[in-house]
């Protein structure tokens, strides 16, 4: 029998190793990368923005090995092959001498040739706007006017994706930001899924799912998110932090990048840092009007502190900054350790933590030597925090912090648990207060209707214990409900806080130096007759301020 040979398949075979010199290209730059100390990346899987190729003419930048693939303002990023090329260093200089920050990436061969061959299309494409982030206001705010709904994103979305361009992928974070402006987001969550990726935006507090994405798109816009954070692109198996500006109207919104590894891809979240929070009112953090008057008179103190309590996203930084900004006079200092500092208020002096060096507890004791005459300390986390803040409210500093704890009376064992002497609480603590956020009921979308019995026995329950009793409503029948008009809205428009607070007095102070439990804490200062947080979210919500429901969503209720 005749053996005949067997196909040799060349084409397979030259397939398979070209894919393997690729891969070793691509190794052999993440070596050289960390060799130069720069960052690796990969041209081949992000876009190009058209205007920072423009920057470096194809001779040039063939000849210098470089490319520039990323503008936003005056940061520029750039993708070399060669750190010793002569030419290099020419074009660098130039670049820098026209004001621009470079950020240095290494990069394969195959990625310098992609973008090379993007240098053809120049002449096609229309020049993107200028401006951090490479958008106009006028034009952002012209897509806030259209872009006002989910359904007006999810349209404008599809006809996007449906061309395919990846240079659209710009367009694409134009829209959703655009979008999340428009409909006052506090956050945009991009969460890769199995089937898909979602995008949902966080509005009054709760996520709405807003669109689902293809992972070619993802990529795309992850890497698009990534260069214009400041994170490494090439790192996806550890949690990352960064943040860039965006204008709007005459002012920058900063968005605050986090992003953590899952089970099928890196999750987003962009925090939208609006920096017109900074014009809320004191008057305006619906703070009833006696507690409001007696917060004014604490604050000014010269010595003493302050602690709000409650969750994450609570509003409790809003709160501090509205007191902060009420106090601030040419003739005081005022020193603030953050982090981050998230808002930036003119004749203050902020500071940020850097965990490591600069922590809450370093940093408050170098304020201290900085003589200041109010600090406010981001957070109390630790006893080393807990106890130097309650010293330098003992020697002349009023001191403003935030506490996790689920009420004002809980603030105090809480302190104890951090090592804090209670017989210094009488000296050093003024107020202890609690919030949380709540949506308001739009005016336009609501409607009475009757109570259901279960909400009425609530009610009873909570109003049960009322110290004053000219608040009580005359019936308890009727309660308020969000009435949408359409199945985009909720009914619900913004948020506002409900709130309670414990006021040091000698009474108070005697009683906490037997260390007793937050219920009998509780019980104690019922006679100083300001409202709890149930109280004050029921009362709100019979004045169709807010609806029950969401009074009860948030608030912890007295238990039977």
């Amino acid at each position: 029998m005749v053996l005949m040979p067997a196909h040799f398949d060349t084409d397979a075979e030259d397939a398979k190793l070209a894919s393997l010199r690729e891969q070793e290209e691509e190794d052999l730059a993440r070596v050289l990368s960390e060799k130069y100390g720069l960052t690796y990346t990969d041209l081949t899987i992000m876009p190009l923005n058209v205007d920072a190729l423009r920057l470096i003419p194809e001779k040039e930048a063939r000849e210098a090995e470089v490319v520039a693939f990323e503008k936003t303002g005056k940061h520029l990023s750039i993708a070399l092959r060669n750190p010793s090329n002569i030419a290099l260093a020419q074009i660098e200089h130039a670049l820098e001498s026209q004001g621009f920050i470079l950020s240095r990436f290494l990069v394969s061969k195959k990625s310098l040739d992609k973008a090379y061959a993007r240098y053809a299309e120049l002449s096609l494409a229309s020049e993107s706007k200028s401006g951090v982030f490479d958008i106009r206001g006028e034009e952002l705010h012209e897509l806030r006017g259209t872009l006002t709904s989910l359904a007006a994103l999810r349209t404008q979305l599809d006809e996007t994706l449906k061309a395919g361009a990846r240079a659209q992928v710009s367009r694409v974070l134009e829209f959703i930001l655009a979008t999340a402006f428009a409909l006052k987001a506090s956050d945009i969550h991009i969460e890769p899924e199995e089937t898909g990726i979602r995008l949902r935006l966080r509005v009054d507090g709760s996520l709405i799912d807003a669109y689902t994405f293809d992972a070619h798109t993802y990529n795309l816009f992850a890497s698009r998110i990534k260069l214009l954070s400041g994170l490494k692109i090439n790192i996806r198996d550890r949690a990352q932090d960064g943040r860039f500006s965006v204008p709007v109207g005459e002012s920058e919104v900063e968005i605050r990048t986090s992003l953590i590894p899952g089970a099928y891809g890196e999750s987003f979240v962009m925090r939208i840092l609006d920096p017109g929070i900074l014009g809320v009112s004191f008057e305006k953090l619906g703070i009833r009007e006696n507690l409001l008057e007696r917060l004014k008179t604490e604050i000014t103190r010269p010595t003493g502190m302050l602690l709000v309590t409650g969750p994450t996203g609570s509003g409790k930084t809003t709160t501090l900054y509205a007191f902060l900004r009420h106090i601030h006079t040419p003739e005081i200092k005022i020193v603030t350790i953050e982090d981050p500092v998230e808002y930036h208020l003119p004749g203050i002096v902020q500071t940020q933590t850097d965990g490591k060096q600069y922590t809450f507890a370093s940093g408050l004791r170098s304020v201290l030597r900085q003589d200041p005459d109010v600090i406010m300390v981001g957070e109390v986390r630790d006893a080393e925090v807990a106890t130097t803040a309650v010293q330098a409210a003992l020697t002349g500093h009023f001191v403003f912090s935030t506490l996790h704890t689920n009420n004002a009376a809980g603030t105090f064992p809480r302190l104890v648990d951090l090592g804090v002497d209670p017989k210094t609480f009488a000296s050093a603590i003024s107020v202890a207060m609690a919030q949380r956020l709540v949506r308001t009921l739009d005016p336009d979308a609501r409607k009475q209707v009757p109570a259901t019995d279960e909400q009425k026995r609530m009610m009873e329950k909570v109003l049960s214990t009322l110290e004053d009793k000219s608040l009580l409503p005359a019936s308890l029948d009727m309660v308020w409900v969000p009435d949408p008009k359409s199945e985009e809205e909720t009914g619900y428009k913004g948020r506002a806080g409900v709130h309670e607070a414990i006021f040091m007095d000698d009474e108070l102070g005697n009683f906490l130096r037997e260390n007793p439990s937050e219920g009998e804490i509780a019980n104690s200062v019922r006679r100083q007759g300001f409202l709890t947080m149930a109280q004050d979210g029921v009362l709100k919500a019979i004045s169709g301020y807010t609806s029950l429901d969401e009074v009860f969503r948030v608030v912890d209720l007295p238990r039977d």
